[in-house]
C-alpha cells in the first residue's frame, strides 16, 4: 500500500517547534491519517469509498464509543529534547518506543533549564504538586542562583572527565534541570491519552508546553481524530456515579450530598461545563 502523505504534516516535518529556553519538539515521521482510521475501521483499502461527511462521522463514532484500535493505526515520531525532570514525567506513558541519548557514551552538553521569571511562583496551599498563581519576591535572584549552582556543577562534571573519570560515574552528580533529548515513536490513541493527562491546566506548565507542541504535529497529521478528540475527551467532562447521582439531585432542585473533597470536584467539572 503506498505510504499516506498529508499536506499539513510534511509541512512540519524536521521543523523544530521551541519549547521553553532551549528545549523543542520535530516531528520526524508519521504513518497513516484520518484515511488510514476509517479505513482500518471498515477493512477497506479503496480511497473515497465514503464521503468526508462520513469519514467524519465515522471516527466522531469510534473515539464517542471508546473503539481505540483503529486510533493505533496511526503512528508519529518525535524527536524531543527537554529538561531531565520533564522527561521523567514523561516517560510515565510507557505505551511507546524511545530512544534516549546516554551519558556513558556521550559528553552530556552544557545546557540546563532556567525558568521564565513569570513560572517562579510559590508552593499552592490546597495542592501539594503544583505551585499557585503568585511570582516570588526574590524571582531573581533565585533564577540567578540557578544559573550559578548549573554552571558550578557542570565545571565539576568536565573536570572530573578531564582527570579520567567513566562518564557513566561523572553524570551522576548533574542535575534535573540539564536538558535530554530522545526519540518517542507513539500511535494516535496512546498520544491522545498524554495529552488528554498533560494539556490539562493541572499539568505541570513544562511539560503542558510540550504537549500543546505535540498536539500541534497529532492536529496535523489526523485533523478529523483530533476534532473528535477535542471533542469527546480534552473538552468533555466525565462524572463518576456519585456524581452522576449529585447532578440529578441538582437538576432537581435538592441538596447534593457530597463530601468535601467530592463537592470540590464535582463543583471543578461543574464549572468547565459553564465555562465550554
Amino acid at each position: 500500500m503506498a505510504r499516506i502523505v498529508v499536506e499539513e504534516a510534511e509541512a512540519l516535518l524536521d521543523q523544530e517547534i521551541q519549547v521553553l529556553d532551549k528545549g523543542f519538539v520535530r516531528l520526524v515521521d508519521y504513518m497513516g491519517s484520518d484515511q488510514r482510521i476509517v479505513q482500518s475501521a471498515r477493512v477497506s483499502y479503496g480511497e473515497g469509498t465514503k464521503s468526508f461527511r462520513q469519514d467524519r462521522g465515522l471516527i466522531n463514532y469510534l473515539m464517542r464509543h471508546e473503539h481505540t484500535s483503529p486510533f493505533e493505526q496511526v503512528i508519529l515520531t518525535f524527536h524531543a529534547k527537554m529538561p531531565i525532570f520533564v522527561a521523567r514525567q514523561w516517560v510515565r506513558h510507557r505505551t511507546a518506543r524511545l530512544n534516549e541519548i546516554s551519558g556513558r557514551y556521550s559528553i552530556m552538553k552544557d545546557e540546563f533549564y532556567l525558568p521564565d521569571p513569570e513560572q517562579m511562583r510559590g508552593q499552592s496551599d490546597d495542592n501539594k504538586q503544583a505551585r499557585n498563581d503568585e511570582i516570588v519576591p526574590e524571582a531573581q535572584a533565585m533564577i540567578a542562583e540557578m544559573a550559578e549552582d548549573q554552571a558550578q556543577v557542570y565545571a565539576h562534571y568536565e573536570g572530573m572527565i578531564e582527570r579520567g573519570l567513566a562518564r557513566e560515574i561523572a553524570r551522576n552528580n548533574l542535575p534535573l534541570s540539564l536538558y535530554t533529548e530522545w526519540y518517542w515513536q507513539c500511535d494516535l490513541h496512546n498520544l491522545f491519552h498524554f495529552l488528554a493527562l498533560r494539556l490539562d491546566s493541572h499539568a505541570q506548565y513544562e511539560i503542558r508546553v510540550y504537549a500543546e507542541a505535540m498536539a500541534k504535529c497529532a492536529k496535523a497529521v489526523a485533523p478529523l481524530a483530533y476534532e473528535a478528540f477535542e471533542e469527546h475527551r480534552l473538552h468533555a467532562v466525565k462524572f463518576s456515579r456519585s456524581e452522576a447521582q449529585a447532578l440529578g439531585a441538582m437538576l432537581a432542585g435538592e441538596t447534593v450530598e457530597l463530601d468535601e473533597r467530592g463537592r470540590q470536584q464535582f463543583e471543578a467539572k461543574i464549572a468547565k461545563l459553564r465555562s465550554n
